[in-house]
C-alpha cells in the first residue's frame, strides 16, 4: 500500500473478527513504533503488548472510552513520560503502528483516558510513566468503507506564507 493511500482511507475500527494477528504481523507493528523518529532521538516510549483474552477483557472493562478492547486480538499500551515530548513522540509512534497494521489488513483506533490506577497496576507501569493511550488491533468484523472522511476541504485548513492567506488551489 501506497503510504498515502493508507493515510488517505485509515479508519476507525472498533469491532473485531475473532481473528489472531500473527507473531509477525505484531513485531512489524511495534517494529514502526520502535523506528519512529524522536525528539534528539531519545526514543521516549515503551510499548506493552496484551493478547490474553482475560487482559485484554479486563481492559475493556476499565478502559471508559475502549470497551472494544475485550474483542481485539491485541492491544498496545504506549508508555511515555509525563510531557510535551512524551507525548508528542508516543503520538508520533502510534500513528506509524496504526499504518502498518492497516496495510496489513489490521484495524485500530486510539483510545484514551487510560492512565487510571487500575490500568497502571494490571500493566504494572513505573511511577515515573504515564500511558499515552491503547491502540486495539484487530481484522474489522465488517467491511470498513474505502477511505470516505468527513474531512474539511484543504482551502480551509491550509494557508499561504501567512495564516489567512489562502493557499493556492
Amino acid at each position: 500500500m501506497d503510504v498515502f493511500d493508507g493515510i488517505k482511507t485509515l479508519l476507525a475500527v472498533r469491532e473485531y473478527a475473532q481473528k489472531p494477528v500473527s507473531d509477525d504481523v505484531v513485531r512489524r507493528i511495534l517494529d514502526a513504533g520502535r523506528l519512529t523518529g524522536s525528539a534528539m532521538n531519545r526514543q521516549h516510549w515503551n510499548f506493552v503488548v496484551v493478547r490474553q483474552p482475560e487482559n485484554l477483557q479486563r481492559l475493556g472493562q476499565l478502559a471508559t472510552y475502549g470497551p472494544y478492547i475485550a474483542q481485539a486480538a491485541l492491544a498496545i499500551a504506549i508508555v511515555v513520560p509525563e510531557g510535551p515530548l512524551g507525548y508528542i513522540d508516543g503520538t508520533r509512534a502510534v500513528q506509524d503502528m496504526m499504518l502498518v497494521a492497516w496495510e496489513a489488513g489490521i484495524g485500530s483506533n486510539w483510545v484514551g483516558n487510560v492512565n487510571s490506577a487500575p490500568i497502571r497496576e494490571l500493566l504494572n507501569i513505573p511511577q515515573d510513566q504515564t500511558i499515552l493511550t491503547i491502540i486495539p488491533f484487530g481484522y474489522p468484523a465488517k467491511a470498513v468503507g474505502a477511505g470516505i472522511k468527513n474531512r474539511k476541504p484543504l482551502s480551509e485548513v491550509a494557508h499561504a506564507e501567512k495564516f489567512g492567506q489562502p493557499f493556492p488551489s
